[in-house]
């Protein structure tokens, strides 16, 4: 049996890795709620419990035509139907002025300041004389 670990930081690292799964399940979920892949899975389950209710009375085809050909949905397919046309009624379609957008030539002038200050070296760093090395002191010998 593992020792319990006043550590907090192993812990951390277990979540951060639900919550990223979290956020990927979160976020394939909105994507298909967006491209209404709801209403898809929706129609699969109505399309194949009323063919496994029509092969209990007819052939293949006949089982087939009668799911697909439209003229007798079930009660999932009128539901379905009902969904789709609610959803549609409420979708936000934005009405007002179009934007416009009116293009104006910009020039830019470059002029030079109003008032400035001259920044001005000291006559020492001008002097070449004044930039030569510092001489050594003089070295003495010991014999």
């Amino acid at each position: 049996m593992p020792e319990p670990s006043l550590d907090i930081r192993s812990r951390i690292l277990d979540w951060s890795g639900v919550l990223k799964r979290l956020g990927h399940v979160l976020t394939v979920f909105a994507v298909l709620t967006a491209i209404e892949a709801h209403w898809v899975v929706l129609q699969s389950v109505a399309w194949t419990t009323m063919l496994a209710a029509n092969l209990q009375t007819s052939s293949v085809s006949e089982a087939v035509v009668r799911t697909f050909d439209g003229k007798h949905p079930c009660t999932l397919c009128k539901e379905i139907a009902k969904g789709r046309q609610a959803e549609k009624k409420t979708e936000f379609r934005p009405e007002g002025k179009r934007l416009e957008f009116f293009f104006t030539r910009t020039t830019f002038i470059f002029t030079a300041p109003s008032h400035f200050w001259e920044v001005r070296l000291p006559d020492a760093l001008l002097n070449p004389s004044s930039l030569a090395p510092p001489v050594p002191p003089p070295r003495s010998f010991v014999g």
